[in-house]
């Protein structure tokens, strides 16, 4: 077999057991059967992945990865808070979620799992930290490139578009109905505009008092 380098060997890996636990779930997917996915024999999964327990915990850096840049990627940070919000929000369900359900599915049992497994449990906790940090900064970005403030921290802001989301994408891959869904973003999306209460800040040199 011809030498391929550890780093693209590992990609190679991770790409290989998001398939196999997009289709069999976290209990069907095994060592051997990622290593028949990327077709490499059994040793070579075993050298780059000693067990299956790290090959996960790469998996999900690397879904969350992944969602992060999606969603940094769909705001548009020139047009104000108001319109990246509501670019992002559409954007990542358009690339994420609508045809993508076992992704998501997926992603639920990795979570559960990370909550599940003894030591695990960090990166439950680093996904949503770091999904939520993505957001706040992209939302305190498009403020400030606006000249805007919004009311509430944006940290918060972040960890509401977040749980909002995440709530949304559950109802949709239990129950899968795009056009009701959509609605229902759409709904969401307003929600977390009318919590931003974005207003505009006064030009340098202006009290604002009249």
């Amino acid at each position: 077999m011809a030498h391929v380098e550890a780093s693209v060997r590992r990609r190679q890996l991770v790409a290989a057991a998001r398939t196999a636990l997009s289709r069999d779930g976290v209990a069907g997917t095994s060592l051997r059967a990622v290593a028949a996915e990327a077709g490499v024999p059994l040793g070579t999964m075993q050298y780059v992945f000693p067990s299956k327990e790290l090959l996960l915990r790469a998996v999900i850096e690397d879904v969350v990865n992944e969602i992060a840049e999606v969603l940094g990627d769909a705001a548009d940070l020139d047009k104000g808070l108001e319109h990246a919000i509501r670019r992002a929000l559409d954007g990542f369900w358009s690339r994420l979620v609508a045809g993508h359900e076992d992704l998501q599915v997926m992603q639920y049992e990795l979570t559960t799992y990370a909550l599940r497994a003894a030591g695990q449990e960090s990166l439950a906790r680093w996904r949503y930290e770091r999904y939520g940090a993505v957001v706040a900064a992209w939302c305190q970005q498009a403020a400030q490139n606006a000249g805007e403030s919004c009311a509430v921290p944006f940290a918060r802001l972040g960890r509401v578009v977040v749980a909002s989301l995440d709530g949304l994408i559950l109802q949709h891959v239990c129950d899968p109905n795009e056009a009701r869904s959509r609605e229902d973003l759409a709904a969401v999306t307003e929600m977390i505009v009318s919590l931003a209460g974005i207003r505009r800040n006064a030009p340098a040199g202006e009290s604002g008092t009249g």
